[in-house]
């Protein structure tokens, strides 16, 4: 029987872990970003973890990783870090270049307990990570305007714990968290050097490409790899 007393409480205690600042030079220029994403198959029974690399700033796709293991957790809101980061973990042993930040699909400080899977994953391997989300898990925003680079602050019981950032025209916001080792602005600022034109940055659009199987990615990857 699972004990999400406990899980809930490791939580708390881990996110006194997490690196709200960054840990880089204010002159800091990454080689490499990778981005993460997680799915499931076979009925939730398998995790898919997707760790694509990017090199910066051409942000041509340089390796990618696929990790499929048994599911070890059945999914509890709230608790989905916990779920994810086995097979994200078995994806980054894979790795042969070693990423200078991670952009994770999913919640990083913008968690109830302020610790979602890129704050987990984070502070698991000890990297510069950063919360990329397609939708809102906790806290308050006014209406973000419709011109490319719109924002307001994601506030969750007066603390600032994300941007609510317009990607893309015409299409939902972005939720962008720090993970780890990294402060909310540089978190945003790295974002949106990844942006080309799509809603997600390519560092995750990669990652989630390459976890669907999608036709176009494995066309492009044949052809890049």
């Amino acid at each position: 029987m699972i004990d999400t007393k406990v899980l809930r409480q490791e939580q708390r205690e881990k996110a006194q872990l997490v690196i709200r600042h960054d840990v880089f030079s204010a002159s800091f220029t990454p080689r490499f970003i990778a981005g993460a994403d997680v799915g499931f198959e076979k009925s939730g029974t398998v995790t898919r973890a997707a760790i694509a690399v990017l090199q910066y700033p051409s942000l041509e796709l340089v390796e990618y990783q696929i990790a499929k293991i048994d599911t070890v957790l059945p999914y509890i809101p709230g608790l989905l870090s916990f779920r994810e980061y086995p097979a994200l973990i078995a994806a980054w042993q894979k790795l042969r270049l070693r990423p200078d930040l991670v952009m994770v699909d999913g919640q990083g400080i913008a968690h109830p307990r302020r610790f979602g899977i890129a704050s987990h994953f984070g502070v698991l391997v000890d990297v510069p990570t950063i919360g990329v989300a397609k939708s809102r898990l906790c806290g308050e925003h006014i209406p973000v305007g419709e011109v490319l680079g719109d924002r307001q602050p994601l506030i969750d019981h007066g603390e600032q714990i994300g941007v609510v950032l317009r990607s893309k025209k015409r299409c939902n916001p972005l939720y962008i968290s720090l993970g780890h080792k990294i402060s909310i602005d540089s978190a945003v600022f790295w974002v949106e050097q990844c942006i080309k034109g799509y809603k997600l940055p390519e560092p995750t659009r990669w990652a989630d490409g390459i976890a669907s199987n999608r036709a176009f990615f494995e066309q492009t990857m044949q052809k890049n790899l």
